[in-house]
């Protein structure tokens, strides 16, 4: 995980519990450092204070979501107040917490976040996938896909594609191979991991 605070000795306490709880830790005194530097791309999260010189946290955070990176975001700071919390809410953070924390609630809030970020790798991952195996279908098949998800029977499809239904049958065990799927939970939820726009168009 990432953790951003210009007071050294924060830096040090965390870094200290993390590593005591197996977590590796990367730390940067400030949000210019991190902006300049190649972070590893693992599961992870990131721990910022709100105020410091330069960037503030919040200033961060929104650099993070304009270049794409939607690695959780835990705020940690000693001048926080509610209009801050909710900005910071509104933006996507996962926990906006006040110094100084316990132990464990510091070290549970950074579990979720990770949890969080594991899920959402994956869940990318299996998005671009799908994309893939979509990509690979006919005009015709990515049509009886949509029907067939959308609750259609094979005859239904024929009328509405102008086709008989054998050739509906075709095109759709043709379409399962290709998606990898054998039933109809396995094919709907491909369906669900494709982005909004693909699912919207059917292209």
């Amino acid at each position: 995980m990432t953790l951003v605070d210009d007071d050294a000795h924060v830096r040090e306490a965390m870094e200290n519990l993390l590593c005591s709880v197996g977590i590796d830790t990367v730390s940067f005194a400030s949000a210019r450092e991190v902006v300049e530097a190649i972070l590893p791309d693992r599961p992870g999260c990131f721990v910022l204070d709100v105020r410091m010189p330069g960037l503030s946290g919040l200033d961060l955070q929104d650099h993070l979501l304009k270049e794409g990176n939607n690695t959780p975001i835990i705020f940690l700071t000693a001048h926080g107040d509610i209009a801050m919390s909710v900005e910071a809410m509104k933006a996507g953070a996962l926990d906006f917490l006040t110094k100084p924390v316990r132990d464990q609630t510091f070290l549970d809030a950074v579990s979720r976040a990770i949890n969080a970020d594991v899920a959402r790798r994956a869940a990318v991952a299996s998005s671009r996938k799908q994309i893939m195996l979509y990509n690979g279908l006919t005009m015709r098949e990515k049509q009886v896909f949509r029907f067939v998800v959308e609750g259609s029977l094979n005859k239904q499809i024929g009328f509405e594609l102008g086709i008989s239904e054998v050739t509906v049958k075709l095109h759709r065990s043709n379409m399962m191979k290709k998606m990898q799927v054998t039933t109809f939970n396995q094919l709907y939820n491909a369906w669900q991991a494709l982005p909004p726009h693909i699912r919207e168009s059917g292209e």
